[in-house]
């Protein structure tokens, strides 16, 4: 489901879980929400909500923790990239094939990690670009200096680790936060938000109050969906270390 739907119905939970909450506080007789009544209510809500904040800022930093893992792993794969074709520059003749094959990998990385606008989804699939072929390239390489029978298995060496990064990032985008989890954590706060309605008080600014709470919390909550999909949506990886790095390549 998408990250924006979730949100929605989340901030609509909690909203109408307050508003709920102020219209049962005029529904029930007045010695239900005496001193006594009260207290323990109070109590019951601060462990609910208690409960439901930690478990969101874990969720939160195991997302942040997931999005920052992606884009660390980017970045170290364009460096190798631009050390690659750098090492493949120093070996001299024989190495063009590999270094436009570098180069056209990248390129379709590029176009399937982060397509034009309307092409469709990203596909993450590295069997789809055929990065294979640069790894091939390399191993076709016949040394004939002692440079260049030094430089050729450093070049396999740092294909094989981009290749082995980019299938870890491709693994990695499997991963979202547990479904009943998520609903739990709702339920938790709808729980709490209802406790907010029914001992407050019925009127404009505790409104408009209630349902910036709503929106702080659904906020997190789709904020924390969109860092597992850190290619897409609004929270998404930019292509800017990897463009840079294809600006490198060639020369």
């Amino acid at each position: 489901m998408s990250p924006t739907i979730i949100g929605l119905a989340a901030f609509a939970c909690l909203f109408g879980a307050a508003l709920f909450g102020m219209h049962l506080r005029n529904a029930l007789p007045g010695h239900h929400l005496a001193d006594d009544s009260r207290h323990l209510l109070e109590i019951g809500l601060g462990i609910v909500g208690t409960m439901a904040g930690l478990v969101l800022g874990l969720i939160v930093a195991s997302a942040t923790g997931s999005y920052n893992a992606q884009r660390s792993e980017l970045l170290d794969a364009s460096a190798k990239v631009v050390l690659l074709d750098r090492v493949l520059a120093h070996y001299g003749a024989g190495a063009g094939a590999a270094r436009n094959a570098l180069r056209v990998a990248v390129v379709q990385t590029l176009d399937h990690v982060w397509p034009q606008e309307g092409s469709g989804a990203p596909q993450l699939d590295p069997s789809a670009i055929r990065g294979e072929v640069v790894l091939d390239d390399i191993e076709e390489l016949a040394p004939a200096t002692d440079r260049q029978r030094l430089l050729k298995p450093e070049a396999a060496s740092l294909a094989m680790s981009i290749s082995q990064t980019r299938w870890l990032m491709f693994e990695q985008t499997g991963e979202s936060i547990s479904t009943p989890l998520l609903v739990l954590l709702v339920f938790w706060f709808t729980i709490t938000f209802i406790g907010f309605g029914l001992f407050s008080p019925r009127n404009p600014t505790v409104i408009v109050a209630l349902a910036l709470c709503a929106l702080a919390v659904s906020g997190a909550i789709f904020v924390t969906i969109e860092m597992y999909t850190p290619f897409q949506g609004l929270v998404q990886i930019s292509s800017a270390p990897l463009r840079a790095a294809l600006a490198h390549v060639g020369r």
